[in-house]
């Protein structure tokens, strides 16, 4: 994920992680995140809450061949580049075939052509679009549009833009430098309640990747079965003490 407006990309995370019942393999040992420690978010049982977690930790199913890298911290500052640097230098020799960048960016800095559209987006680097371009244009995915690098100036060149989008940006440009295979999926968004954004974003994913099936074949009720983390009873904090009242 990057670690984005309303944290949906490490909430889209989360549901993926618990839903596919990911194992833990590792940690991503980097100074440029504060550090944190924590109770398992994604505890079934009393016998593994108290396993600890910490800022940026991998899951793996191989069965999928698929790693997540969730991140559960934010950048010191100045800090981010040299993380980006390191991620990929990571990807790169772990021979990972893609990347998946899981974002978000703010919903009012649409133009009137995406207000009228999806809120979802994506962005490819050169080195992958021979790889999944026919299968994205099959879905009719919207590709993130080009828009004034200095905003409110008329003479200004068109590049891509992800306002609010933390890392993402920066992944991406390294990326397309490096001729790593990255894929960038998004959502425009506000700050609030941002799990329908997060299940919305996972979807998107899964129309792609088909990481899980529909339970039933009926098309009007084949809800997708994402596992909620037991960590989110918590999210908006644990409610008010009885004795306030």
């Amino acid at each position: 994920p990057a670690v984005s407006v309303g944290n949906v990309g490490q909430l889209a995370i989360d549901l993926i992680i618990s839903t596919l019942n990911m194992h833990k393999i590792g940690y991503f040992y980097t100074d440029c995140l504060v550090p944190i420690v924590g109770n398992n978010p994604y505890a079934t049982e009393e016998d593994n809450s108290t396993e600890l977690s910490t800022n940026a930790e991998v899951y793996s199913l191989p069965s999928k061949k698929l790693v997540a890298l969730q991140l559960r911290s934010i950048f010191i500052k100045y800090k981010s580049k040299s993380f980006c640097e390191k991620l990929l230098s990571w990807v790169q020799s772990s021979g990972c075939a893609k990347v998946i960048v899981l974002s978000s960016t703010h919903s009012y800095q649409r133009n009137d052509l995406q207000l009228r559209s999806t809120p979802f987006r994506y962005l490819l680097t050169p080195s992958v679009q021979k790889n999944v371009q026919n299968k994205i244009q099959s879905l009719n995915w919207q590709e993130m549009e080009k828009s004034p690098c200095i905003p409110q100036m008329d003479d200004s060149e068109f590049c891509v833009r992800v306002p609010g989008g933390g890392i993402t940006k920066t992944l991406y440009d390294e990326s397309c430098s490096k001729e790593i295979q990255m894929v960038v999926l998004l959502k425009f968004v506000s700050e609030g309640d941002n799990i329908p954004d997060a299940l919305g974003l996972v979807e998107y994913l899964n129309e792609w990747l088909q990481i899980i099936k529909p339970c039933s074949d009926d098309p009007a009720t084949s809800a997708l079965p994402w596992k909620i983390p037991s960590s989110w009873r918590l999210l908006f904090g644990s409610g008010l003490p009885p004795a306030l009242f």
